[in-house]
């Protein structure tokens, strides 16, 4: 679960970072932040998952 969190914090700097790159002002940078936010949790979650199956 800790890679989904971290997955998240991520995506959002990331988002925010791409959006002020782009010129956009700041809702563009909060709704870039929230859907790289939410891409890069499900990528952890997804890779969590898969950690855990792996393992045994």
């Amino acid at each position: 679960m800790l890679l989904a969190l971290i997955g998240a914090a991520i995506g959002a700097l990331l988002g925010a970072v791409v959006a002020r790159r782009r010129k956009g002002s700041m809702t563009d940078m909060l709704q870039y932040g929230a859907v790289f936010a939410i891409m890069f949790a499900l990528a952890g979650l997804f890779l969590t998952i898969f950690i855990v199956r792996a393992s045994g």
